[in-house]
């Protein structure tokens, strides 16, 4: 076979292969022997049929049907021997056929672009200057006050005020008409707690179990029911119940019942260690963002379209899920104004991971079993989990894979940083590096598993 490369721009390539005549003609003989002995051609008997015959009735799908073998024996082949690994599924033309020429075929796909040299030296990176504070411990143990909290009639009795949860039966009319599956029954509203639309909330707010509210609003152009998007509302609430929260005294005893702890001290002792552990990741995280960015800058190669689009649904189905997880519903209008902004941070996110990948196969990068060990042990603790437990759960292939690529994603950014000039002072939060408290989350509950930096960079 005779194949030429030709590079038709540096993420994008072609293939043109030519196969001998006596492989065509070979191909061919082999096809009409098959289909000789299972044809039914009128006239003959099965298998009897000249190969005139079966030329005149068959000839133009046994051509395309030998065209077609003849690409997929021989592209994986010729993609093996010039060492070439497409992203895309290729597009193959293929030229004329004629049992006894050669046939030729042009194969095109886009692959990873060349990288020789990546220039990851010299960055000036900025640490935010981020500190776990008592105010944040304090706001931490709030916190868990609310979650254990308890919910009780208030005594005396008292109309509704903030904070204080009621149970409503309701239905919607919209323009005189109830609509239909609209309304709920036994529904619990916190009040202040932007559970509910604003007019609902204040209309509910000095009300008591059993009065009957009519609040009238404007649904949004975003809501979740087209039905009801722009459209004036009434609805017609009943309160059913009003509970008061309690929160639980704060003292030892609660410390025991909300964890593994004997005293107050130590519950406040373990939340400053997992805010400080919180603060310490979202700088790192900060770190890794603005190596991404300063990547980008020095290294302005070009990105296969597929890989971008691939990040970039993979970031839009995130984007939905986490909005769904809170109660929230992304209207196609908004998905279409942020798929530029997405497409754009995609295309970033790709590029980085390719020149991480470079940077790591120039330095030989490997992960032993003494890293997995730790990574495992990070995750234990991160996580709370047995470290067996956890050593069970990565002996999953695609799970061990992914910790080997963020332990060598680590290891990239630790040698960038080390080459990198890094100075202490402000920097523009992301939205994750904002509040270093939320990382915290639950203090004394099961913490999130994660690495100590930026989220897997792609491909």
């Amino acid at each position: 076979m005779q194949v030429t490369v030709q590079r038709i721009s540096p993420v994008l390539l072609e293939l043109q292969v030519e196969v001998p005549a006596d492989l065509v003609r070979t191909e061919v003989d082999k096809a009409y022997l098959t289909l000789g002995k299972t044809a039914h051609v009128r006239g003959f008997r099965p298998g009897k049929a000249p190969r005139s015959v079966l030329t005149h009735l068959f000839g133009a799908k046994i051509s395309n049907d030998v065209a077609s073998s003849i690409v997929n024996d021989t592209l994986p082949k010729v993609l093996t021997d010039k060492n070439v690994t497409p992203v895309t599924r290729p597009t193959v033309e293929a030229g004329k056929f004629a049992v006894n020429e050669p046939f030729s075929y042009k194969a095109r796909f886009e692959v990873q672009p060349d990288i020789e040299d990546v220039k990851f030296e010299g960055f000036n990176l900025v640490r935010p200057k981020l500190e776990a504070t008592p105010a944040m411990v304090d706001e931490q143990i709030e916190a868990l006050r609310l979650r254990h909290a308890t919910l009780k009639a208030p005594e005396p009795a008292r109309p509704s005020q903030k904070g204080d949860v009621v149970t409503i039966d309701f239905t919607i009319a919209v323009e005189g008409q109830e609509i239909k599956d609209g309304g709920g029954q036994s529904v619990q509203i916190e009040l202040g707690a932007g559970q509910a639309i604003a007019e609902l909330d204040a209309g509910l707010t000095g009300k008591s179990a059993s009065d009957v509210v009519e609040v009238e609003t404007t649904f949004p152009e975003t809501h979740q029911k087209e039905e009801l998007r722009g459209k004036k509302g009434l609805f017609k609430v009943t309160v059913t119940d009003l509970k008061e929260r309690v929160l639980p005294t704060l003292d030892d005893e609660f410390a025991k019942d909300v964890g593994q702890f004997q005293t107050l001290i130590e519950l406040r002792a373990d939340v400053h260690s997992r805010l400080e552990q919180a603060v310490k990741e979202r700088q790192e995280q900060a770190l890794a963002e603005q190596i991404v960015n300063q990547l980008n800058e020095r290294n302005p190669i070009e990105v296969p379209p597929s890989l971008i689009e691939q990040q970039c649904r993979a970031m839009e189905q995130e984007f939905a899920a986490q909005a769904r997880r809170m109660g929230q519903r992304v209207t196609q209008e908004q998905a279409q104004g942020l798929h530029g902004k997405i497409h754009e941070e995609a295309e970033k996110k790709v590029r980085a991971g390719l020149l991480m990948a470079a940077i790591a196969r120039k330095n030989e990068f490997k992960v032993t079993e003494e890293d997995i060990e730790k990574g495992i042990a990070e995750l234990a603790q991160q996580s709370g989990k047995n470290v067996a437990k956890v050593k069970a759960e990565y002996r999953d292939a695609n799970k061990r894979q992914m910790l080997i690529g963020l332990i060598i994603e680590d290891k990239i950014l630790d040698l960038v940083e080390a080459k990198a000039t890094i100075v202490d002072g402000p920097a523009e939060p992301t939205a994750e590096a904002a509040t270093p408290a939320a990382e915290a989350g639950e203090a004394a509950a099961e913490a999130a598993p994660k690495k100590k930096k930026a989220k897997k960079t792609e491909p």
